[in-house]
C-alpha cells in the first residue's frame, strides 16, 4: 500500500487539518474500492476454475486408478504399455458380462452365482448392500424415481425434499397409510430414512436427477426446468 502524502500543517491551522483529514478519507475510500474489485475478480475466477479443476482432477484420478488395475497384466502380455488400454478392457469386460447375463444360456449361471454369494456368511451383508445400492440407481428396480415434498412440521408448515423408496412396508408391520422416504443431506453422500403418512407427501413434477442435484447442492444449483412445480 502506498504511503500517504506528507502534508505540511502549520501549527494551529484548523483549515489545513480538515483538508488533510478529507484527503486521507478519499485515499482510503479509493483503496477499499480497489481491494473489493480485486476480491470480486478473484472470487469470479475461483468460481469458474474450481469446478473445472476438480472435475479434471477427479476424471484423471479415476482414469489412472481404473486403467492401472490391468496395466501390469497387459504389459506382461504385450511387452509394452498403452495408456487407456486397461480402462477399455475393463469397460469391455463389464459390457460383455452384462450381455451374457441377459442371454438365455448364461442367465441361469449368473443367477445361481448371485444366489450363492447372497447366502455366504458375512459376505452376503456386503454384497447385498452394494447390490441394492447400485440397483437403486440403475436397472429395472430403480428407487430414486419419485421425488416428493414431505411435510415434517404442521405448525411451521416445514417441508423437506426426498424420494419414495418403499411403498409396501407390511413386512415391518407398518400400515399401508405410510411409506418410506429417503431425505438426502446437502453436500454429502448420506441421508435419513423416514416413515411418513401418505397425506404428508406431495409429488414433485420434476426429473429425479434434477431434484437429487438440487438437494445435494443445498438448493444453490440451477434447475433445467427452471422451477420445481407441484403436481395438481
Amino acid at each position: 500500500m502506498r504511503s500517504l502524502p506528507n502534508f505540511a500543517l502549520p501549527s494551529g491551522n484548523s483549515g489545513n487539518i480538515q483538508v488533510c483529514i478529507l484527503l486521507t478519507a478519499i485515499y482510503m475510500k479509493n483503496q477499499n474500492r480497489v481491494s473489493k474489485k480485486l476480491l470480486t475478480w478473484f472470487l469470479q475466477g475461483l468460481l469458474f476454475t474450481a469446478p473445472v479443476a476438480l472435475t479434471i482432477y477427479i476424471i484423471v484420478v479415476s482414469f489412472t486408478f481404473i486403467d492401472g488395475i490391468l496395466t501390469d497384466v497387459i504389459f506382461n502380455i504385450l511387452g509394452f504399455r498403452i495408456p487407456g488400454l486397461g480402462l477399455v478392457v475393463i469397460l469391455a469386460m463389464i459390457t460383455l458380462i452384462g450381455f451374457l447375463g441377459s442371454s438365455i444360456v448364461f442367465k441361469p449361471l449368473l443367477s445361481y452365482l448371485d444366489k450363492l454369494i447372497s447366502q455366504a456368511p458375512l459376505v452376503k451383508i456386503i454384497y447385498t448392500s452394494i447390490k441394492d445400492f447400485m440397483s437403486a440407481f440403475v436397472g429395472k428396480e430403480r428407487r430414486f424415481t419419485e421425488p416428493v415434498l414431505v411435510k415434517v412440521s404442521r405448525e411451521a408448515n416445514l417441508e423437506k425434499m426426498g424420494f419414495i423408496t418403499q411403498k409396501d412396508l407390511s413386512m415391518l408391520g407398518i400400515p399401508e397409510t405410510k411409506v418410506a422416504v429417503y431425505l438426502p443431506h446437502s453436500y454429502n453422500f448420506s441421508g435419513n430414512l423416514f416413515i411418513v403418512p401418505v397425506e404428508n407427501i406431495t409429488p414433485l413434477n420434476a426429473p429425479p436427477a434434477e431434484v437429487m442435484k438440487f438437494i445435494v447442492t443445498a438448493g444453490v444449483t440451477s434447475l433445467e426446468n427452471k422451477s420445481l412445480r407441484q403436481t395438481e
